[in-house]
């Protein structure tokens, strides 16, 4: 069996791909002119956008999580909000509340700072669990329930949140629950720049922030554009096959206490197709799939006690063991 079938359409041949995805590589474009250095952590970000998932940034201080995140909403012309998350934030300043005209005598809805297109969640483990859970419903399925009311959220719609790992343990934080994680495609971590980009930091930051010089470079239309394309990305069955296995060997080896679960299996074909869409294919390859193992699978998971290796590592260790489909 082939793994490099492509689907039909009008965006067959690679330059179909590469005209239909312009707007995605004007959008990586404009955010390296801000975040410097850091080129796989970006595409992985576009990569979030396109498959229509959620980004959890998890780093140490001041190495530019918020940054990318402002910098990637700036770049499409859409709608951004952000929200400071905080011990005393409460769930109704999130998604909004009903607020009563005395005058009028009815109810009127308020909308929280979700009703955007990208939703900033500044160092999202300082919010306590019950306000965490105001997202759950919002990240799943696009909507927001208040009052008994359901109203659906603009499309596209990404959470982008920020924590710092060496907060997760000192007093006045919350750790995310395994269901808040597990709805968050994937999590990166930006990483300490290397000295050349440092440098180039002391010059580009000092004087003005390339933040303020940042355009829109994409419009709405464009991103839900490719996000339709990107769905028809084919996926080989012997690919999927392999999606699956991966999936599975979290789920047994002794070094992981849970595995991945079946909402990551569809989050990782996902992100494969936009990964491979961004690297002008139509077509998934295992390669995408190894890409993004860790990633997309890494954050959910928890080790066992005997084990004294990352959940990264571990899925690091399975990508290299679980045997990869072959062309035939």
């Amino acid at each position: 069996m082939s793994l490099d079938t492509r689907v039909n359409g009008p965006a067959d041949s690679p330059a179909g791909v590469s005209g239909l995805l312009d707007p995605a590589h004007r959008i990586r474009s404009a955010v390296e002119t801000v975040i410097t250095g850091k080129p796989e952590v970006i595409r992985i970000a576009l990569t979030v956008l396109l498959a229509e998932g959620h980004l959890l940034i998890e780093d140490v201080p001041g190495v530019g999580k918020t940054m990318l995140a402002k910098a990637l909403g700036r770049a499409v012309d859409c709608t951004v909000s952000r929200v400071q998350f905080t011990p005393d934030l409460l769930p109704g300043d999130i998604t909004g509340v009903s607020v009563y005209h005395q005058q009028r005598r009815v109810f009127e809805f308020c909308p929280g700072p979700v009703f955007a297109n990208i939703v900033l969640g500044d160092e999202i483990n300082r919010a306590s669990p019950k306000t965490q859970s105001a997202l759950l419903e919002c990240m799943e399925e696009g909507q927001v329930s208040v009052d008994g009311v359901t109203r659906r959220l603009e499309r596209p719609f990404m959470v982008i949140a920020t924590q710092n790992p060496v907060d997760t343990e000192t007093e006045g934080t919350y750790p995310l629950p395994e269901a808040q994680r597990d709805r968050f495609m994937a999590r990166v971590s930006m990483g300490y720049p290397d000295p050349s980009a440092e440098l180039g930091m002391i010059d580009s930051h000092t004087v003005y922030s390339p933040l303020d010089r940042l355009a829109p470079v994409a419009t709405v239309a464009e991103v839900n554009a490719m996000i339709e394309w990107v769905r028809r990305v084919h996926v080989a069955p012997a690919v999927k096959r392999y999606v699956l296995d991966l999936v599975t060997a979290t789920r047994t080896t002794p070094s992981l206490l849970l595995g991945a679960s079946p909402r990551a299996t569809l989050h990782l074909v996902r992100a494969a197709r936009a990964y491979a869409a961004l690297g002008g294919r139509d077509y998934v390859l295992p390669d995408d799939v190894q890409a993004l193992a860790v990633p997309v699978l890494a954050h959910r998971l928890l080790p066992s006690t005997a084990t004294h290796r990352s959940p990264a590592d571990v899925v690091g260790e399975l990508v290299a063991t679980v045997p990869v489909p072959t062309q035939g």
